[in-house]
């Protein structure tokens, strides 16, 4: 029986081109929902989303039950979970775009806005750019060395350096991967990425954290 792969819709991620993705990646049971009931029966949950850090939290709890379901099927049934770009970004403790807003602090951090060391770096940080492991991150079943395609005005700074999965630089480290546990979150874009980013989704959909 294909697993249940439920693609949170909250109306702020790119769901067609994700969607597609992971249908090219192998994946048979991908549901496109903002059903929590269908969050609580999954087997693997991704999370997208494209915009700013504030209206993509206020869109995911404005889904009564989502993000009780979401805490429910990740954090206590311990599937794995893929956040992708600002869906990376709702991991952190809290988002600093346009104002102080509450993550789902699955992550502890905070997402600010690049400042490059560089001046003559431009903002947003967009394109292909190297994915580079972490050390401690060596062997991570999940995440591997390339170039994807990132688009974002804001990073992940996390609390702690252990939960950092991978790095980039745009006139300075940014932060490209994260993880705890059944959780891992990319900034950059996979479906996007080409074979990169197949191969991600690939080994996401075999993952057994």
């Amino acid at each position: 029986m294909a697993e249940v792969i439920a693609l949170i819709d909250y109306g702020a991620g790119n769901l067609h081109s994700v969607h597609n993705a992971l249908k090219a990646a192998g994946a048979h049971g991908v549901k496109v929902t903002h059903n929590p009931d269908l969050v609580r029966r999954a087997d693997r949950v991704v999370l997208p989303g494209v915009g700013s850090y504030k209206a993509c939290a206020d869109g995911l709890r404005a889904i009564p039950g989502m993000v009780d379901a979401l805490e429910e099927r990740v954090l206590l049934g311990g599937v794995p979970f893929l956040g992708i770009c600002v869906g990376m970004q709702l991991l952190a403790t809290r988002g600093l775009e346009h104002c102080e807003t509450p993550g789902l602090d699955w992550v502890p951090g905070e997402v600010r806005l690049i400042a490059p060391i560089d001046p003559s770096v431009k903002v947003p940080h967009m394109g292909w750019n190297d994915v580079a492991l972490t050390p401690h991150a060596r062997g991570h079943s999940l995440i591997e060395e390339g170039e994807a395609y990132f688009l974002h005005s804001y990073h992940f700074h996390a609390d702690d350096g252990r939960s950092i999965l991978a790095m980039t630089d745009h006139g300075g480290g940014l932060v490209a991967a994260v993880s705890r546990d059944n959780i891992t979150g990319v900034q950059f874009h996979p479906e996007k990425s080409q074979a990169y980013g197949l191969g991600l989704l690939s080994r996401f959909l075999d993952w057994r954290p």
